[in-house]
């Protein structure tokens, strides 16, 4: 089997597509310049499907490598057999080749090893025959100076036999199915920690079982987290004595032997020592796995939708962190994000000086020229919000409530420092809550995704598959938007399709020293930005008002010549073509197939001079959230109110109705009817109206409603 036959045994994609994917990603290239530019190649795989093809290549490269080192192994050890070696050749699953390899394996020394070396390896080999008569006169002749009974030669036997049974292929795969079909998952309080506050969040598992395949993502993970806080308990078995009756089948020719006893004696050894815990650590493991993907899965597809949310726009706003004891932080920023005036202001007790407040207010959105206000949605939100809407502005102005999750990790990271280092974190926090509102992709890809708020359990799954997966998503939603090359920050840019963290510092620099880029061309004369670099990252960042209407517009600079071609045949200029839509539709995509241009290429980028650097974005919308709701004992149930959702599960989502609790919507409450995906329902930031179900003062939970006709 080769790398294309393996990929293709898990992916639905022609053997081309596959083989010209890989060529192109070994000419570094990069998958959102892949997906959009090279369709023809590919066959229009999407971002999606590259990632695949990428993953399981380098999935087939390490599960060849570890044949090798297997097989190097084995071999050193002078035991390596051409069927053993036949056997592992031709196997694909690396589980199978462990347990090829278990026997081979260097371990710490066992039960059987001892036994080996006093000598009863022998015996061992004529007990699992079950062809000696007289086991107790025969165990007799094994005593030495390391054996002193026959029980103790029985004994050293059974441990050699159990480890015989614990490596046989065929048991080890047939209980690991049982396993992964019967196992049963269990959980147990632990006396001593039942009556700790932190304890009450698991109340559920204290006494829980369930079969493990039927546990969702989020269950399960609660409960290993459980678990691993020493709260519960956690157990995964199958039936023993099912499992133990089958290994005895398998192993003994002749129950009504003498030597059948002994072997019993080493099944049922074998598997409370050693099959049972290997086993049941690794359907755990991998249902755990299973149960991560998933819940990595939903978090990728929260963190996309977020990063993609509507934008309000190059307009002037007003960002304001709000607080009780210590104040308002206000922030004024101009188009660009730039930091214009900083103020804080006290409308709340205890000081609630309200006039001072209210005139600040005032005349820092006369000064300033602003447009919107962005309210942080933590603490004195509301509070802060109905101050606000108290004000006479002398223009209306717009008010949004903006979420502040990880502002405060934004504050404190270097990027912020090297941002505004004279400013403390709570104006840095501020500028963040204000930018959100601007262009939340630009402001949000300065934060680690795991603080964004977004996600469930994600400090519970694989750290190293959650960084892949949301560095993926960052690098996808960059890409599909584009950015401002003369505004972007340096975190921005270093998600652009071929420049990266280095390289975006230096386009930074050099933009610094030199004033704003007026065409593409001139990111050649970065300093290390070389020609791959170039034909990777062009296509992907925009020059606003430059020297060409192009550079302003998805369509990459090898196609510029297509384009002035285009124009020419309509005869008309280049900028006549562009945004033209009757003269676009005259054109027959056919006529200009080449074999560096295919239909689908040429397809695209109709579609983008039609409408050149269209933000997919839409914009962003004012909620109104109800005047009377102030905290959770306002809420009334059978009530419908307005919300936003803020976060979105597998088995539901949550609802911003303007307090500091968010409700829950259970998937079942979504919508009329059976719901398999609570995305197909609902989005992120979604503006929604919902029915309250129960109000539970003490635990601080709502349950909520989107079926209104009940």
């Amino acid at each position: 089997m080769n790398t294309i036959q393996y990929i293709k045994e898990k992916v639905a994609v022609s053997d081309k597509s596959i083989q010209n994917t890989l060529e192109l990603l070994a000419q570094d290239c990069t998958i959102p310049f892949i997906a959009r530019y090279r369709k023809d190649a590919t066959g229009n795989l999407d971002e999606v499907q590259i990632e695949q093809i990428a993953k399981l290549s380098n999935q087939f490269e390490t599960l060849v490598k570890r044949k090798e080192s297997v097989l190097a192994s084995i071999d050193e050890q002078g035991l390596l057999t051409d069927f053993l070696k036949d056997k592992i050749q031709n196997s694909f699953d690396l589980v199978e080749i462990e347990d090829l390899y278990l026997p081979f394996k260097k371990k710490r020394k066992t039960k059987a090893d001892t036994a080996r070396e006093a000598g009863l390896e022998p015996l061992a080999k004529m007990i699992m025959s079950q062809n000696v008569d007289d086991l107790e006169y025969t165990a007799e002749r094994y005593l030495n100076s390391k054996v002193f009974s026959g029980e103790d030669a029985l004994q050293g036997a059974r441990d050699i036999i159990a480890e015989w049974i614990n490596e046989n292929i065929f048991v080890r795969k047939a209980l690991r199915r049982k396993f992964q079909r019967n196992a049963e998952i269990t959980t147990k309080v632990v006396k001593t920690k039942k009556d700790e506050d932190a304890a009450k969040k698991f109340e559920q598992y204290f006494d829980w079982n369930e079969p493990l395949f039927k546990a969702p993502a989020h269950r399960l993970l609660a409960m290993l987290r459980a678990n691993n806080e020493g709260f519960v308990k956690l157990d995964v078995s199958i039936d023993k004595a099912e499992a133990i009756t089958f290994i005895e089948d398998a192993v003994i020719k002749n129950k009504n032997h003498e030597t059948a006893a002994e072997i019993s004696k080493a099944v049922a050894d074998s598997y409370k020592r050693l099959l049972e815990p290997a086993l049941s650590n690794e359907v755990l493991q991998e249902y755990k796995l299973k149960a991560d993907l998933q819940s990595i899965g939903v978090f990728s597809e929260n963190l996309s939708q977020l990063l993609l949310s509507a934008p309000l726009g190059e307009k002037r706003v007003m960002g304001i962190d709000p607080g009780f004891k210590t104040g308002c932080k206000v922030v004024c920023i101009d188009e660009n994000g730039n930091l214009l005036y900083n103020e804080t202001i006290f409308p709340h007790a205890p000081q609630k000086d309200i006039a001072m407040a209210t005139k600040k207010v005032r005349s820092m959105a006369n000064s300033y020229k602003i447009d919107a206000i962005a309210i942080g949605n933590g603490t004195a939100s509301r509070e802060t919000e109905f101050f606000i809407k108290k004000v006479a502005f002398d223009k209306p102005l717009q008010v949004f409530v903006v979420s502040e999750a990880g502002a405060s990790v934004y504050s404190a990271s270097k990027i912020a420092r090297d941002e505004f280092p004279t400013y403390d974190v709570t104006v840095r926090g501020a500028v963040s809550i204000g930018r959100r509102l601007q262009d939340p992709l630009a402001e949000l890809v300065k934060i680690d995704p795991k603080s964004i708020g977004v996600g469930q359990y994600q400090h519970d799954v694989d750290q190293t598959l959650l960084k892949e997966e949301l560095d993926q998503v960052v690098i996808r939603s960059v890409n599909k938007i584009g950015i401002n090359l003369n505004t972007a920050s340096k975190s921005l840019l270093s998600y652009v399709s071929g420049i990266g963290e280095k390289l975006a510092e230096k386009i930074v620099d050099y933009r610094a020293e030199n004033g704003a880029f007026t065409n593409r061309k001139e990111l050649k004369n970065v300093p290390r930005l070389g020609e791959k670099a170039y034909q990777q990252a062009a296509a992907f960042v925009r020059i606003v008002n430059g020297d060409f209407v192009l550079d302003n517009s998805a369509v990459h600079p090898e196609a510029y010549v297509l384009v002035e071609k285009m124009a020419k045949d309509l005869k008309i200029s280049t900028n006549e073509l562009i945004g033209n839509k009757s003269a676009i539709e005259k054109i027959d995509p056919s006529k200009y197939i080449s074999e560096q241009f295919g239909i689908h290429y040429i397809t695209d980028l109709l579609k983008e001079l039609e409408k050149p650097g269209l933000d997919p974005r839409k914009k962003a919308k004012v909620l109104e959230f109800d005047a009377a709701l102030k905290s959770i004992n306002d809420v009334e149930i059978g009530k419908v109110y307005n919300g936003i959702i803020n976060n979105i599960t597998n088995f539901g989502c949550f609802v911003d109705i303007g307090i500091k609790e968010s409700g829950l919507v259970h998937i079942s409450q979504l919508k009329a009817g059976f719901v398999a995906d609570v995305n197909e329902v609902v989005k992120l930031h979604e503006h929604v109206q919902v029915k309250v179900l129960e109000v539970d003062q003490q635990k601080k939970r709502l349950q909520l409603t989107m079926i209104l006709n009940n």
